[in-house]
């Protein structure tokens, strides 16, 4: 994110209003201009003056300050993002209902932004049916409201409810604030998609394993940016990334591990992402105890065996009717063929329905915050997505996806 951006940051009366400073923190250094809109009752917790110092911008929670400057009209109509962390049961009641009886109120009434609500409190209030409709009530209307994290909450409570990481809430800004020329969209509303992210390990004995170099980074940008446009995300994961905020996490180590949480979170979704760098041989012996080096000089042969091929289940007799199937071909070509040749017969051999080509080696893809992709399609139309954040990639995956799944349903697509 280079250009700078109005974000304007509303904070709740929760205890989690701490962790709206280091949300703050992490905006401003990244150039953007940042007005702090607290409620009355968030000022019990971190006052004024801290929001003040940490964003360079006059604080205030009344309609009747600065009057001449219109401020509950100004700073919705100006923004590029709004976000509210932590947003309390009682702030998602009022906003659900049109309620503004405050400035952060009347500035999400008047926001013609994309708002971002992350919700904090205890779990018998996030469980509340009232609150749940509230949230299904802003979802609708395309507010995006994060899934709370599951931890420690208040006192010796655990429990869902938890304000995400402000690492984690950050990326879900970026991943909204990617998009900020462009019409906001939410899209993947009412949508299930399950996407497979890092490398597996298929362990050779308790200490050693095969493995490869992928970080994770992809999947998580695309679990950020589903659950921006308003999915329901599932992200089945080897990575040890912060938790992107919205997603459902799934963690599994092997590639057989991995293919029964993929294949049972596909059950019901609508739409599945095969990043994951899934190993396609793990050795066919695991010792139980570490492996030892021998006098001889010798070092032990191991046997492989082919690890089963979940992409091509998933797009053939176990996909559902309707289903969105997108592979990813991490490929570096050869002397039988380019990047390009083996994306391509892959994506015949597989029978998916987008497939996102990487060129990988020393220095590309794996592992970094940038990268190229050509997307294919089963009808054969080729996209180059030119060098950018793996964001820009995933919006892009979105795009295609959000295409097939409205065409699919005979609708005009989503604008």
């Amino acid at each position: 994110m280079s250009s700078r951006r109005r974000v304007v940051l509303g904070v709740g009366g929760g205890i989690a209003a701490y962790k709206a400073c280091l949300l703050l923190r992490l905006l401003t250094e990244s150039g953007h201009e940042v007005r702090v809109v607290p409620t009355r009752s968030a000022l019990e917790f971190v006052g004024a003056p801290t929001w003040a110092a940490l964003s360079g911008q006059p604080v205030s929670t009344e309609v009747w300050d600065d009057v001449h400057e219109v401020p509950h009209v100004r700073l919705g109509r100006q923004a590029d993002l709004v976000v509210v962390a932590p947003a309390t049961a009682d702030l998602l009641a009022r906003a659900a209902h049109g309620l503004a009886d405050d400035l952060l109120t009347n500035t999400l009434l008047t926001a013609r932004c994309p708002v971002i609500l992350a919700p904090a409190m205890h779990t018998e209030m996030w469980e509340h049916p009232a609150t749940q409709a509230n949230v299904a009530l802003l979802r609708k209307r395309g507010v995006v409201v994060l899934d709370p994290a599951s931890g420690r909450l208040t006192g010796a409570d655990s429990g869902p409810g938890r304000l995400p990481e402000p690492e984690a809430l950050f990326a879900a800004c970026r991943a909204v604030l990617e998009r900020a020329d462009r019409p906001f969209s939410t899209d993947l509303a009412g949508r299930t998609v399950v996407i497979s992210s890092g490398g597996t390990r298929e362990p050779l004995d308790p200490v050693r394993y095969l493995g490869n170099r992928s970080s994770g980074k992809q999947g998580y940008a695309l679990a950020e940016t589903a659950a921006a446009r308003g999915a329901r995300v599932v992200l089945v994961t080897t990575s040890s990334l912060p938790d992107p905020p919205g997603a459902e996490i799934v963690r599994v180590e092997t590639a057989e591990q991995l293919r029964g949480a993929v294949l049972a979170a596909a059950e019901d979704a609508d739409v599945v992402v095969m990043a994951a760098a899934v190993a396609d041989f793990r050795p066919a012996t695991t010792s139980g105890h570490k492996i030892k080096k021998t006098d001889d000089g010798g070092a032990p042969t191991v046997e492989l065996v082919r690890n089963p091929d979940v992409l091509a289940e998933l797009a053939g007799a176990r996909r559902r009717p309707g289903q969105v199937v997108v592979g990813f071909a991490a490929e570096t070509g050869d002397a039988t063929g380019s990047v390009l040749d083996h994306g391509r017969a892959k994506l015949a051999r597989k029978g998916c329905d987008l497939l996102v080509v990487n060129e990988v080696g020393e220095g590309r893809t794996f592992g970094l915050d940038t990268t190229t992709a050509v997307l294919l399609d089963r009808e054969g139309g080729e996209q180059e997505i030119p060098e950018g954040s793996k964001q820009a990639l995933a919006h892009a995956v979105w795009d295609a996806v959000s295409l097939r799944l409205d065409v699919g349903e005979g609708r005009a697509p989503a604008r």
